[in-house]
Order: structure tokens, then sequence, then C-alpha cells
């Protein structure tokens, strides 16, 4: 091999263990058996949510996660292998990939990365069933709002019942 396709793999790995290293998530999937529509329709609604999604060689990715410090990982480096990267929404990748895969049965979670923790299928398909940030922060909202609604109706009530008393 020479030394500038050994530089240029080197390039991709240290580009790939930044990727690693900085995402709040990813999900590592085997996309085996889509069709190149499925593929498409995939990765744009990956795309839209600011994930970006690359094929990428499994030796490259086994260099990539032992730089990146991720042990445990070279198991679900086999096969065909895409990976979907998150730098802002930890839910997303999961999300989408969770509910495409319940329509295109041939798409494989096979692992991934929370927040720097290597993580199991499971993990990553309990992660796709939250709901998203801004379903979270609508219940949080919901759950700060009712004390304050209840002390409303209460007071609400007490005034009503002295309007009855009083008539």
């Amino acid at each position: 091999m020479s030394e500038a396709a050994i530089a240029k793999k080197a390039a991709i790995v240290e580009e790939v263990t930044e990727k690693f290293k900085t995402a709040s998530s990813v999900v590592v999937v085997d996309y085996r058996g889509l069709t190149v529509d499925e593929v498409t329709r995939l990765r744009k609604q990956l795309r839209d949510a600011n994930v970006e999604m690359k094929v990428i060689k499994n030796s490259i990715l086994t260099r990539a996660a032992k730089a990146a410090g991720l042990e445990g990982l070279e198991e679900v480096f086999t096969g065909p292998t895409a990976v979907a990267f998150s730098n802002e929404d930890v839910v997303a990748p999961a999300k989408i990939i969770d509910e495409f895969a319940q329509d295109a049965k041939a798409l494989e979670i096979k692992g991934g990365i929370i927040e720097g923790k290597v993580s199991s299928v499971e993990e990553i398909t309990a992660l796709a069933k939250l709901p998203s940030r801004e379903g979270l922060l609508s219940m949080l909202l919901s759950v700060l709002q009712a004390p304050v609604r209840n002390v409303a109706y209460a007071i609400n009530a007490v005034a009503e019942k002295e309007d009855g008393d009083a008539a």
C-alpha cells in the first residue's frame, strides 16, 4: 500500500475518531437489504434532523473507536455498516432509525454510543421510545404548572362559594 493511501486512511480514521468523541449519540446499523429508495428516504429524514449518516469500512470504525477510547464496539462492526452521528439531539438518530425499521424490516440496529458511553441495541431502542425533546419539555412545563393551576382552582372555588353564600 502506498504512503499516500496510508495517509489518506489515517486522516479518515482521525476524522471518524473526532466524530465519535464529539457526537452526543451514534447509532450503528446494518442496512443490508434496503432498497436505494429506502436508503434515500432514511438519509433525508436523518438529514432533516441534523443527523449525519455515513457508510464506513469496519476496519476504519474499529480503529477510530479504539482511538476514541470506546471499548466493546468491535463485535458491532461486522457486515455492511452505516453510522448515524448526532451532535445536537441525543434521541433523534435512535428515534428516526427505530421508526424507519418498523416499516423497513431489513434495517437492523446493531448498537451505538450515547453521550460517550457504548450502548447496546436494547438501550438504543429504549432511547428511541422516549418522547422528543419538545415532548419532554411540554411534560415538564405541565408538571410545573399543575400546582399553580390547582391553587387558582381552589381560590376560584372559595370565591364562588362566598358569592353563593352572600346571595
